[in-house]
């Protein structure tokens, strides 16, 4: 069975991320052509990039990098959920991605952003940092609108359309990521 984590992006106390992550969770779980689990950062207690060796070369010295590794290394496709901060995906996202390497390769990744500007420039910055790793990025995106799907904010109510948003990113993510099996 295909696995795709849902990667929850922001670790920051009081984020709004979990409780979207879990609508996406709730909604994918639903489907039977993958098999979708939780992936918070927060959980994963990641310190900036503190590898003296770059992560491409593989080889990995920190316990907490090697325990990262294998949570990448074991899904065939992600779908990320991201705030957006100052223009960009939040730091801890950013290093997450930087701190292994080979263990992302050819596979592929959605997201669902969120902010005043739907999460879009933190996507496309991540979609950049993807390509590099030789992730796969689908086109079909959501993203979330403050105050529009936050209409008493924290609280998260998603306006109605967005589950057939999110349907397509899924549909999209769960059919390039079996293409990609071949290459994996």
């Amino acid at each position: 069975m295909t696995r795709i984590a849902i990667v929850i992006g922001s670790t920051r106390p009081g984020r709004i991320g979990r409780d979207v992550a879990d609508w996406v969770h709730r909604i994918a779980s639903k489907r039977t052509e993958a098999e979708y689990e939780l992936v918070d950062l927060a959980d994963e207690n990641l310190p900036l990039y503190d590898e003296a060796i770059p992560a491409a070369v593989g080889q990995y010295a920190q316990e907490h990098t090697k325990r990262w590794a294998e949570v990448v290394r074991r899904y065939d496709g992600y779908l990320v959920v991201t705030p957006e901060y100052n223009h960009a995906p939040p730091a801890a996202l950013k290093n997450a991605f930087d701190l292994v390497y080979a263990e992302w390769h050819n596979k592929a990744i959605g997201f669902v952003g969120y902010g005043a500007a739907g999460g879009a420039r933190a996507v496309e910055h991540l979609k950049l940092v993807a390509v590099e790793l030789s992730i796969a990025p689908v086109s079909a995106q959501v993203g979330l609108l403050v105050p529009a799907d936050f209409p008493a904010y924290p609280e998260f109510t998603p306006l109605e359309h967005r589950e057939s948003e999110l349907t397509r990113v899924l549909d999209q993510l769960e059919s390039w990521t079996k293409a990609l099996a071949a290459v994996r």
